[in-house]
């Protein structure tokens, strides 16, 4: 049986077999959903989609792309907010 925390439907399962010659499940987590503007919710580009704990593990030029909020914005909402803030 495995662990309690794989349990759950939300893991994928695969049949693979082993070098001992036996059929087991494996469990993968399934893959996170892409990283999104807070404004208009469209997926952000040059973000990709990993894991907090393997995130960790990347450059972090590569985590994000080098423009201002460039994590949390796309860029024509980037864009009208950085035309609203010249005007006032």
């Amino acid at each position: 049986m495995p662990r309690p925390g794989l349990r759950s439907k939300s893991q994928k399962r695969k049949d693979v077999r082993t070098p001992g010659n036996e059929n087991k499940k494996h469990y993968w987590r399934k893959r996170p959903s892409r990283a999104q503007c807070a404004i208009c919710k469209k997926p952000l580009q040059s973000v990709p989609r990993k894991r907090p704990s393997e995130m960790k593990k990347t450059n972090k030029t590569d985590r994000r792309p080098t423009r201002l909020e460039s994590g949390r914005y796309c860029a024509k909402c980037l864009q009208r907010i950085i035309q609203e803030q010249i005007r006032r």
